[in-house]
């Protein structure tokens, strides 16, 4: 027999015999409650079908049991997994991720932290589009409430708390592998309006550098409207490829999804990157995008930490609700990354 559809709390306090006031302390915090009432509501509760509201229950609490969480990529399987380890961190903390996209627009990404505002979320976890992000906007957002960076670290708000993969190690060791290996890699970069890309191009040059070798960076302007990662790579290469150039050399990249592009200009080229292990054309990538170990060949790159940037986010964040906020205790974790050598370099 289908139990009785309740739709408010006035409903539920006539159908169960607990008075409202009881009814919402209950669902506020039981412990509020006294045991003899928390035993005749949850039983009221079997007895019916109700679901209480979300937000209605939390208006009265200090706290509301929800972490704001803005990411720049949908389409990204890299920020997906990001997401995914923030909100599994939060869910075993008891928390409640919303998460908003900012879609690559400064407007937008402005507007999701209007919204986290408005909604009274008890912190934020952000990653920055970067330096054209509208900064009064994060600078209102770490004011009002505990405020953590992630993954991308804009130099106008290095103030703010920030976890991060240390990319002077992680560019720094696969320079050093592909040294290793086989002949100095070249660089290829996408266009300056990506924070991580120009950190991971400043550590290639560091380097390379210090290694006595000649930096040789290519692909920072834009290839067309919009031309980024996938498209930026395979653009850049085909280019050079058509003329003959760069056929036996290592290629850096970037990130891996610029290198996916890189490597279908190599198809598209009869090129087969990695053939030869101390000659011929090498490919490799950074952050171990999940599609790396499908491509053809199978992509040679560095792992970011993206479990572990998850939890230390989500637990610095915890660490500043507990101490309800309190500044001049900035904190910046970075990860190293870990080699995945596959057979792409």
């Amino acid at each position: 027999m289908p139990k009785p559809k309740i739709h408010t709390m006035e409903e539920l306090s006539a159908a169960i015999g607990v008075s409202r006031p009881t009814l919402s302390r209950y669902f506020q915090d039981p412990t509020k409650v006294s045991r003899s009432s928390v035993e005749r509501i949850r039983t009221g509760l079997d007895r019916v079908d109700y679901t209480p509201n979300f937000f209605a229950t939390r208006m009265n609490r200090k706290t509301t049991g929800m972490i704001g969480v803005i990411i720049p990529y949908l389409n990204d399987l890299f920020f997906t997994r990001l997401l995914e380890s923030i909100e599994r961190a939060a869910m075993m903390a008891g928390y409640t991720v919303i998460s908003q996209c900012s879609h690559s627009d400064p407007e937008i990404e402005a507007r999701a932290a209007e919204t986290f505002l408005s909604m009274n979320v008890d912190g934020a976890i952000v990653a920055p589009l970067g330096n054209h992000s509208d900064l009064h906007v994060y600078e209102r957002l770490n004011a009002r409430m505990p405020f953590v960076l992630f993954d991308s670290r804009p130099e106008l708000l290095t103030n703010v708390d920030f976890v991060g993969t240390d990319h002077v190690q992680s560019t720094g060791m696969m320079v050093d592998y592909l040294c290793r290996v086989g002949g100095p890699p070249v660089f290829l970069a996408m266009p300056r309006v990506n924070f991580n890309a120009v950190e991971r191009e400043n550590a290639y040059i560091a380097r390379m550098t210090e290694l006595d070798l000649e930096p040789v960076v290519i692909g920072t302007q834009m290839t067309g409207p919009g031309a980024y990662f996938e498209s930026h790579g395979l653009a850049v290469m085909s280019d050079h490829f058509a003329r003959g150039a760069l056929l036996d050399s290592t290629i850096l990249c970037v990130n891996d999804r610029v290198a996916i592009g890189a490597l279908r200009a190599a198809a598209q080229h009869g090129l087969e990157p990695g053939a030869l292990r101390r000659g011929g054309l090498r490919i490799a990538g950074h952050d171990d995008y999940p599609l790396c170990p499908f491509t053809s060949p199978p992509l040679t790159t560095v792992a970011q930490d993206v479990d572990g940037i998850g939890q230390a986010a989500v637990d610095r964040l915890l660490e500043k609700l507990r101490a309800e906020n309190q500044t001049g205790n900035q904190i910046v974790k970075l990860m190293n990354g870990v080699m995945k050598v596959r057979s792409s370099a």
